[in-house]
């Protein structure tokens, strides 16, 4: 089993990596009362995301639906793992499209915890937050970060694609020398990539596609750009790349920070690739700047570092 570096020898975060508090001046405790008040669980808590502070303070979120308890233990991964003890909550769609409208999305990000104890994998639980929201709000766009629905994929992409998201992202995390080690044994890195293709071919409507990458978690930058092209030869448009950060003594420790110079360089890979949109910098993360990531696509805006 691996064990966390000591505080002595893991590497020290360098200064690009740092970021600021909360501010009172922005949207930041507005959304997080708005958030709390309605019993909703956002990823960007549970997996202590480092851009809270931005994201909340511009007044968006991203929702996390069916619980907080994922039935996967990825070794990067704070989100809480175990058995879940109740089954999804059916009013949970109806108050995350609430929230969205309450604070006016024009582009909602709809993630969740894997639910393996569930028949469908959660997937008609993502349906009917889709439609919720479309009923609240029919001019916003939806985008949808989906577990792998293991064993039910087909159907559930049916069910999913069938309330018509504008996105579909399913993330591929790591390259495919370290998928199992780092997602566990039910990970699967080519049905990753056939999750991805399927969802286009199954859709009846320009659907785009999306995944993510975290690096530094002992990848080589070649196999950085091996995945990228493994996304971009099964239709995925949209691709993000950031710093994996240890959550936790307990998680995988992190292998290297990888420089902003090297970001640039994986972008201008992506970028020649012909992604639609390629989202690369150290904060990055999949559902960072979403809104723009989807219109960068759409306009054909192209790469962005961050």
């Amino acid at each position: 089993m691996e064990t966390s570096l000591p505080v002595a020898e893991r590497p020290r975060r360098p200064e690009w990596m740092k970021v600021r508090a909360p501010s009172k001046d922005g949207r930041f405790f507005d959304v997080q009362k708005l958030l709390h008040g309605l019993s909703l669980n956002t990823i960007c808590e549970e997996a202590k995301c480092p851009n809270i502070s931005e994201c909340w303070g511009r007044g968006t979120a991203t929702f996390q639906i069916l619980g907080d308890t994922c039935t996967r233990a990825c070794r990067y991964c704070y989100v809480h793992s175990g058995r879940p003890d109740a089954p999804p909550d059916a009013l949970e769609p109806l108050r995350v499209a609430q929230a969205a409208a309450q604070m006016e999305l024009k582009h909602v990000v709809v993630t969740s915890v894997d639910r393996d104890d569930v028949a469908d994998r959660g997937a008609a639980h993502y349906a009917a937050t889709i439609r919720a929201i479309k009923s609240k709000l029919p001019a916003a766009t939806i985008e949808v970060l989906t577990p792998d629905f293991l064993g039910v994929e087909e159907e559930a992409l049916a069910t999913v694609i069938g309330a018509r998201p504008e996105v579909f992202n399913h993330n591929i995390e790591t390259v495919r020398r370290l998928h199992r080690q780092m997602r566990g044994g039910k990970a699967d890195y080519d049905r990753a990539l056939w999750l991805l293709q399927r969802a286009k071919e199954i859709a009846d409507y320009d659907v785009l596609t999306k995944s993510g990458i975290i690096v530094g978690l002992g990848e080589t930058n070649d196999e950085v750009v091996q995945t990228l092209r493994d996304l971009r030869a099964h239709g995925v448009d949209v691709v993000t790349i950031g710093q994996y950060l240890q959550p936790s003594p307990q998680h995988t420790a992190i292998d290297r920070w990888v420089h902003p110079d090297e970001f640039r360089w994986l972008r201008e890979q992506g970028e020649a690739l012909g992604f639609g949109s390629v989202f690369s910098g150290p904060l990055v993360r999949s559902s960072y700047r979403a809104d723009e990531q989807q219109h960068a696509a759409a306009t054909g805006r192209g790469a962005v570092a961050y």
